[in-house]
């Protein structure tokens, strides 16, 4: 059974910095070294957006209100994902979900997914 774990949410003050964790079980290092992987959030009252993606090659995707702050990254060899989040703001409180599908091509970090984490609750105050 294919899962996804996030942990490294919390609480930091605007400004401040955080790092983000995704376990993934269920895939063989082989086979998650195809998957195009993202992070998605989910402020309260608001949908579900897309945040940043990586692809299988490495390449990364990111939505604009988080360019040059937030960076993602993967270390195929513990199947784990990564969002590094720098010059935190209010407006970044939100449930992360970390998220996955396989894929060969390049990886929007809009894209549809096909497994996703229970999420982790990252709060920013001002």
């Amino acid at each position: 059974e294919v899962q996804l774990v996030e942990s490294g949410g919390g609480s930091v003050q605007d400004g401040g910095s955080m790092r983000l964790s995704c376990a993934a079980s269920g895939y063989t290092g082989y086979t998650y070294s195809k998957l195009c992987m993202g992070w998605f959030r989910q402020a309260p009252g608001k949908e579900r957006e897309g945040v940043a993606a990586i692809s299988s090659d490495g390449s990364t995707s990111y939505a604009d209100p988080v360019k040059g702050r937030f960076t993602v990254s993967r270390d195929n060899a513990k199947n784990t994902l990564y969002l590094q989040m720098n010059s935190l703001k209010p407006e970044d409180t939100a449930m992360y979900y970390c998220a996955a599908r396989y894929s060969n091509s390049f990886c929007r970090y809009y894209d549809a997914m096909s497994a996703w984490g229970k999420g982790t609750l990252v709060t920013i105050s001002s």
